[in-house]
């Protein structure tokens, strides 16, 4: 009798641990991809939460604060409201004798006011810009994100807009994020834009989800895969077809890809497959001492020169 009853002992255990962290996995994956609206700040470091906090962290995920912001463009501007998959809100920022308009689309927990810098280099190389906060940020509907994938619609209706406009010459530029949501829209919309600027993308979902514990120096099996499963599910895709490496594929634009050797989070592995995999003309520009991170804080110059002269 004690013989039959460890196996199942065990078996009960095991099936409590599968159920509990499917519960975890299920609270972070939520979490991940809905910014809470109550909160002003990310929730802190590990090292820096009381034990009772930590166990509330641990079981049901990190809050990330709702992105805003109260900076306004110093520049003339026009506030655009579009309808998308969500409803979505930009900037037009125009300049004069343009050579074409550049679109802004930021990364993960950002918004279009972290773009400015961007912006006022673009508007100084002539080109006319307009920037959208994807739908859970900024001014746009909703808390939600897809770390790109239903913002790749917001990104082909962004470029429906300036088409509207009348302009031919249409460059998009994307970091993180953005970057995915450009490469989605191109492989599922057929835009055509003229060039693309795509910073650091990674290579798959899982692949991104997966970092995550690496930089934690954790075993990522089976947490990201579940957390991977769960938030597909939660916001109604599969996200182990959510891969920019096989979005590549179908690129044949010209594109610029930018990648920092320090990145955490998208390894040179995903950005080498994601440049082998592009079809039109490409280079490959990296910065060495870069992090997943804005590369205008350490090397401005570098950037502003591989840009202006990948537009010309």
């Amino acid at each position: 009798m004690k013989k039959l009853l460890k196996p199942k002992l065990i078996f009960i255990f095991l099936g409590f641990i599968f159920i509990l962290m499917n519960v975890i996995a299920y609270f972070h994956a939520y979490k991940f991809t809905h910014f809470d609206t109550d909160i002003k700040t990310k929730t802190a470091d590990a090292q820096h939460l009381s034990t009772l906090k930590k166990i509330k962290t641990i079981f049901l995920g990190v809050n990330n604060p709702r992105p805003n912001s109260e900076i306004k463009p110093q520049v003339p501007y026009q506030t655009i409201h579009l309808q998308s998959n969500k409803k979505i809100v930009g900037w037009y920022l125009p300049t004069d004798s343009a050579l074409g308009t550049v679109i802004l689309f930021h990364g993960f927990s950002g918004m279009k006011a972290g773009m400015l810098d961007k912006a006022t280099i673009f508007q100084k190389l002539k080109y006319n810009v307009f920037m959208i906060d994807f739908m859970g940020s900024g001014e746009s509907e909703g808390n939600q994100t897809t770390v790109g994938f239903m913002e790749a619609e917001q990104v082909k209706t962004s470029v429906d807009f300036i088409k509207q406009k009348g302009e031919n010459n249409i460059i998009l530029f994307g970091t993180s994020m953005g970057a995915v949501a450009i490469m989605k829209a191109i492989n599922d919309s057929k835009i055509q834009p003229s060039k693309i600027i795509i910073e650091c993308p990674f290579g798959s979902m899982l692949e991104t989800t997966q970092a995550r514990f690496k930089t934690m120096h954790v075993p990522s099996f089976p947490m990201a895969n579940l957390l991977v499963f769960w938030g597909g599910l939660q916001n109604g895709f599969n996200a182990f077809k959510h891969n920019p490496s096989e979005y590549a594929k179908n690129i044949n634009c010209p594109t610029l890809l930018l990648y920092g050797e320090k990145d955490d989070k998208v390894s040179i592995n995903e950005t080498n497959t994601i440049y082998n995999n592009l079809k039109g003309k490409k280079l490959l520009k990296t910065f060495p001492n870069a992090g997943h991170e804005n590369y205008l804080n350490k090397y401005e110059n570098e950037w502003k020169s591989v840009v202006g002269k990948f537009l010309r």
